[in-house]
């Protein structure tokens, strides 16, 4: 082990083996995720809707496109470009796991983004889009459908603002003689 400077410019300890907890809570998130999606493409076909609440639903969408279905009608070309991104993406976020180990709510927010976009990625190249189900509305307005892994995405992307913004523990100032 060495010391190292972590992204706030402070040090930590490195090591690259303590990043086993965050990719085994990827992997949870990947398992879930999956489940998830078995289970609804199994009891649901394609755009049916089992209405639970006043502002809750279940359906089976695909999703070609990216979030909120941005270039669903672009033709084919971006299932290759979602996937090579996702592929990037965790190759980077594994990278900065081994780095930073020790930044506990930053390694959080990784591990959930990981699951998030590997769930997603299996989606992708098993069937060319991701499969979403969860669909939440009000007064008639609907918000696009999404799964576990875009769940998992998002409050990892919130937990990495929080990470950011919120005060740090200061280190005491050393004591003058």
């Amino acid at each position: 082990m060495h010391s190292g400077t972590n992204i706030r410019g402070g040090t930590n300890i490195r090591s690259g083996t303590n990043i086993r907890k965050w990719l085994l809570l990827a992997g949870a998130i990947v398992v879930i995720d999956q489940i998830t999606k078995f289970v609804i493409m199994q009891k649901f076909v394609l755009h049916e809707t089992l209405y639970v609440t006043s502002f809750f639903n279940l359906v089976r969408v695909h999703n070609t496109g990216a979030a909120f279905s941005l270039f669903a009608d672009a033709g084919g070309w971006q299932r290759f470009f979602f996937i090579g991104i996702a592929i990037a993406a965790s190759v980077w976020v594994v990278w900065l796991l081994r780095r930073y180990p020790q930044q506990t709510w930053f390694c959080l927010a990784l591990g959930m983004i990981l699951g998030g976009a590997i769930g997603n990625l299996i989606d992708r190249v098993l069937f060319g889009a991701v499969v979403d189900f969860v669909q939440v509305h009000y007064a008639g307005y609907y918000f696009p459908a999404f799964n576990v892994a875009d769940s998992a995405i998002t409050c990892g992307a919130g937990l990495l603002i929080w990470d950011g913004i919120r005060p740090q523990k200061s280190q005491p100032a050393p004591a003058r003689e």
